[in-house]
């Protein structure tokens, strides 16, 4: 039998781990978000030596490298005046005629779900450096975003 055809073990075939991706751009955080990250550091790092099987030891290991990693890259933004659409903002707007409320955060802070979006998110490109009563153009459409009123978050 040819050697190619050979398997020497299940782990051979088994798919590579690769690391968490990381989000291209600058790491800005709120305060809130690096304070998030402290404490996703530390609860990894506790939860460690209590890991005992060795596929978790290499998954908490990989997650442990990610958020160490931005936590050493995280850049704390300064804190917004609300003058204008920025990061760390809370904005109300209207978009295509429906109102919302959002903030403007990192992007290991965000929950699209609580309002919570990264800067880096496409709205959130659409509606830097707006101000109050401004029309900015969405997806393709001119005038589909009316800034409402922009407060700057505030800091834990």
């Amino acid at each position: 039998m040819s050697v190619a055809f050979r398997r020497e073990g299940d782990d051979d075939h088994l798919e590579p781990k690769f690391e968490i991706p990381i989000p291209p751009g600058p790491n800005l955080v709120t305060a809130r978000g690096l304070v998030l990250i402290e404490s996703k550091v530390a609860a990894i790092e506790a939860s460690l030596p209590h890991t005992t099987e060795e596929p978790e030891i290499a998954k908490v290991r990989r997650e442990l490298r990610y958020w160490r990693t931005r936590l050493a890259t995280a850049r704390l933004a300064e804190a917004a005046d609300g003058t204008h659409v920025a990061f760390g903002c809370r904005v109300t707007l209207a978009l295509n005629g429906r109102k919302q409320v959002i903030s403007i955060v990192g992007d290991d802070e965000a929950e699209p779900q609580a309002g919570l979006l990264a800067f880096s998110a496409p709205l959130c490109r659409a509606i830097m450096n707006a101000e109050v009563g401004e029309r900015v153009a969405f997806g393709g459409k001119a005038d589909a975003i009316e800034i409402l009123e922009i407060e700057a978050l505030r800091q834990p």
